[in-house]
């Protein structure tokens, strides 16, 4: 066999419970030369492979991050591999006083044509395919390798690996204002929401001052407004240009971020003041500061807003507007006319969200034309 159908790459190597594990660097485009995708599959009543299709969406969002530049990519990509892959240690005297948990050495992997190849992806499929794709093939990725052709032990990896509890929604809404890397499309158009959200929190001037709850937050204080229910109706108002902040969107040279946030502040400084009694009350008391009072009254934002664009006095319109629609609500007691619910029967549910925002906007165009 020639040096062409073995890839030799330094590597060291450990044992977990009997096995052989390496740890080493490959350039990314090299993955899918020396590893197949064992799909899950049924051959004959026989379950065969144990990945699951490939995520067009997820390998273009990887590539592109990939081709942005000079991007850090440190995650490991794991690989089951044949018993016939090959080590050699190093040879020479090792420095005084090291740790011994691996051996340095070569790993000597032989390269065979696809469907027969000597390892396969265990986790980081999505990723080995976006590596293949990138632009730069050279990226060098981390990789851990085990030694072991058992198809039950590799499927045991890949549940344990993929098990992994996602991380929860607000962290990530929390730490994205942090981050300046291109991010994959999905989280940055929560970025600026999440940056606006932080504002509305931190801000004395802000009605939601020190009442938005954040994933930071010690034990000693617990606010009482989920911040993804606001960072999604900035998301939704963001995402057309004729939204209240959507507007504001490239504006000039960028995202005009100052507009965004005097619109919010000219808005919910209004719902407050407009609904006093409501406001500041955990959501159990006042459903104006349940998620879903938040997202409905989010909803009703940007016809609001749109609407008094112009007006010279925008303030007072927009607080004339909200003052027309108080009688009609029932955030802390009472029922919904025309939903047919009581105020504490809202729940944070899409079907009720969805309820209470189109009931809240046809009520203030009724309104506004005369005819409620």
């Amino acid at each position: 066999m020639t040096a062409v159908d073995h890839l030799k790459i330094r590597a060291v190597r450990a044992e977990q419970g009997g096995t052989g594990v390496f740890a080493f660097f490959l350039q990314g485009s090299d993955i899918t030369r020396i590893a197949d995708i064992s799909r899950i599959r049924r051959e004959e009543q026989e379950l065969k492979g144990f990945q699951r299709g490939v995520i067009r969406e997820h390998v273009k969002q990887i590539t592109a991050f990939l081709d942005s530049g000079a991007v850090l990519f440190p995650n490991a990509i794991i690989l089951a591999m044949a018993p016939e892959v090959e080590f050699a240690s190093a040879r020479g005297r090792a420095p005084g006083n090291i740790c011994e948990v691996g051996d340095a050495g070569t790993l000597s992997i032989p390269i065979y044509p696809e469907g027969r190849r000597a390892a396969w992806i265990v986790d980081g499929q999505q990723r080995s395919l976006a590596l293949a794709e990138a632009r730069d093939r050279s990226i060098a990725v981390p990789v851990v390798g085990f030694v072991s052709a058992h198809l039950a032990t590799q499927r045991e990896q890949f549940i344990l690996v993929n098990k992994a509890k996602p991380l929860p929604t607000r962290l990530i809404n929390e730490l994205l204002p942090e981050v300046s890397v291109l991010l994959p499309r999905d989280l940055a158009a929560r970025q600026l929401p999440s940056a606006l959200c932080e504002a509305l929190n931190t801000d004395p001037s802000s009605p939601f001052y020190g009442l938005i709850r954040r994933e930071s937050d010690g034990k000693d204080k617990v606010g009482i407004v989920t911040d993804n229910s606001l960072i999604e109706t900035m998301r939704m108002s963001l995402k057309t240009p004729a939204g209240a902040l959507g507007q504001f969107k490239h504006n000039g040279r960028g995202n005009d971020t100052e507009a965004m946030y005097e619109a919010l502040l000219l808005y919910w400084c209004a719902v407050r003041d407009t609904f006093p009694d409501a406001w500041g009350r955990p959501p159990v008391e006042s459903r104006l500061m349940h998620s879903a009072g938040i997202r409905a009254m989010g909803a009703l934002m940007d016809p609001i807003m749109l609407r008094t664009d112009g007006v010279s006095d925008r303030v007072a319109a927009v607080r004339a507007t909200l003052e027309r629609l108080a009688p009609h609500c029932a955030w802390t007691s009472g029922s919904w006319k025309g939903l047919g619910m009581d105020w504490n029967d809202i729940q944070s549910t899409s079907q009720h969200i969805s309820k209470l925002s189109d009931h809240l906007m046809h009520l203030e165009r009724d309104l506004a034309r005369g005819v409620a």
